[in-house]
């Protein structure tokens, strides 16, 4: 962690937003089905081990493999995992969490449900799914390690060696049928404790990757038809165009670079930055929310960033991000407030190579520069999309990158008032591709979401996502005005 990384000052502009209404998100459930099953119709196989093979422990850490034995290639997304336990008392309450997973944990969801009919070894179960970025899997490939882990909420030690599902002997993989398997519905592998199918409708009001229930929040899919779709001011949001810092200068900050396409269903937005390696050939892209209305919760993107130019030469320092943000009211005031995710493909600000950074903001001076922050970083390429997520409590700032910690930083850095959202793409100066041969870059952003004084995890914030688009809501912001 490093406190004194000399970055330019940002000046932007905002005015007030409206907030629009809130949409009810229903889950219905489905029939239930025979309560065992072998590997037959789709050749899908369970496999289990555990990491804590303990009577107790302070956490369950059931680690699963999905392998597909069939014939033919199996959707992720159509597949659905349980892992049944007996609850440590009738109002305990669990949590779930992935520690690591060749999948990427933020391809994966965990839901807690109640039985239907509990036995003395089962009243509750652990549903393990898939988001459509896990992918599929061809025949005779498997998922690679998941591991997974749940523990009381309060933390208190539970009990399982009265559990359905737990094998303590089973230290290594093997294939466990006192897990089930359903595919599109159908139970293929496994058998459920007696009396109990395993397509049984979760209990909405325990598990942690659950939506959460109230809280206001902005969600916006960013479905737009261009940069001048009347719906964009609607919503809240500004493309700018003013000019001024961050980055090269005489550079212009062009809205018509901000476009949007439709991509496997659903809609993203393209920040398109260019040059010719000149100031005055230099187009920087920006998004944000007029309103700085933003402060404690959770803020979630999807990001795609990019290595290489669209076209052109490469090597231009460029910097692709995901912040939130106030306004500098006097140098070195103590109620600026920002929190950064900043990806430098071509490296800048000192490094030689690719760099992803996350940076919470106390204050800085832009001149002489000093600045009063903590940022974390990963020395390595982040090309492709990747799931951001930062949360902001009264405590701490923690940072996530597909669905892994990523850095926590302490309470001198929380926020004193709130902030806007921004989306932007520029560079920080001309040095790294002295090349006129044009070239242009693009940051790729799928969704934004915050959720207004609740921490979420990775995976809440992946089921939230996904409750939206189930009931084909674009937008929605029920965040109050500041």
């Amino acid at each position: 962690m490093n406190t004194s990384r000399r970055k330019p000052q940002r000046s932007r502009l905002r005015t007030a937003a409206a907030s629009a209404a809130a949409v009810a998100l229903a889950a219905t459930g489905l029939a239930a089905l025979p309560s065992s099953a072998s590997a037959a119709a789709d050749g899908i196989v369970v496999q289990y081990r555990t990491s804590a093979s303990g009577a107790s422990a302070d956490q369950s850490e059931p680690w699963l493999k999905v392998r597909n034995a069939g014939s033919t290639s199996v959707p992720l997304s159509s597949v659905k995992v349980r892992y049944y336990f007996k609850a440590d008392s009738a109002s305990a309450a669990y949590r779930f969490a992935c520690s690591w997973a060749v999948k990427g944990c933020a391809n994966i969801t965990g839901t807690f449900g109640t039985l239907a009919s509990p036995t003395a070894t089962a009243d509750r179960y652990l549903e393990i799914g898939f988001t459509p970025g896990a992918g599929s899997l061809a025949p005779g490939a498997d998922t690679g390690d998941m591991q997974l882990r749940f523990h009381q909420a309060s933390w208190a030690s539970l009990i399982q060696s009265d559990d359905y599902s737990f094998g303590p002997e089973r230290t290594t993989y093997g294939d466990w049928s006192k897990v089930t398997a359903q595919v599109n519905g159908a139970l293929v592998w496994g058998q459920a404790p007696a009396g109990n199918g395993p397509t049984d409708p979760p209990d909405p009001t325990d598990p942690p990757t659950d939506p959460p229930g109230d809280g206001a929040r902005l969600f916006d899919d960013f479905n737009y038809s261009s940069h001048t779709d009347p719906k964009i001011n609607a919503n809240g949001w500004s493309v700018r165009s003013n000019s001024g810092g961050p980055g090269v200068p005489g550079a212009t900050w062009a809205p018509e670079n901000v476009t949007f396409a439709s991509q496997s269903g659903n809609s993203v937005m393209n920040l398109e930055t260019s040059t010719a390696g000149t100031g005055a050939s230099t187009k920087h892209t920006e998004i944000l929310t007029k309103s700085m209305k933003f402060k404690n919760g959770t803020y979630a993107s999807r990001v795609k960033f990019s290595d290489a130019p669209r076209s052109g030469p490469d090597g231009d320092r460029i910097v692709q991000t995901f912040f939130t943000i106030n306004d500098l009211k006097a140098p070195m005031a103590d109620d600026y407030a920002e929190y950064d995710f900043e990806y430098l493909p071509n490296g800048g600000w000192g490094e030689p190579a690719n760099i992803l950074y996350t940076t919470s903001w106390e204050t800085y001076r832009p001149d002489p520069w000093e600045a009063v922050n903590a940022h974390s970083e990963v020395r390595a390429s982040y090309a492709g999309w990747h799931d951001l997520v930062v949360t902001i409590d009264n405590n701490q700032i923690t940072y996530y990158v597909d669905g892994q910690h990523f850095g926590t930083h302490g309470a001198a850095f929380l926020p004193e008032r709130p902030m806007s959202i921004n989306f932007n793409q520029w560079l920080i100066d001309l040095q790294g591709q002295p090349s006129t041969t044009p070239r242009s870059y693009d940051q790729q952003v799928d969704y934004v979401l915050h959720v207004k004084d609740q921490v979420l995890t990775p995976a809440q914030v992946n089921a939230l996502v996904g409750s939206y688009r189930s009931a084909g809501k674009t937008f929605e912001d029920t965040v109050p005005g500041s």
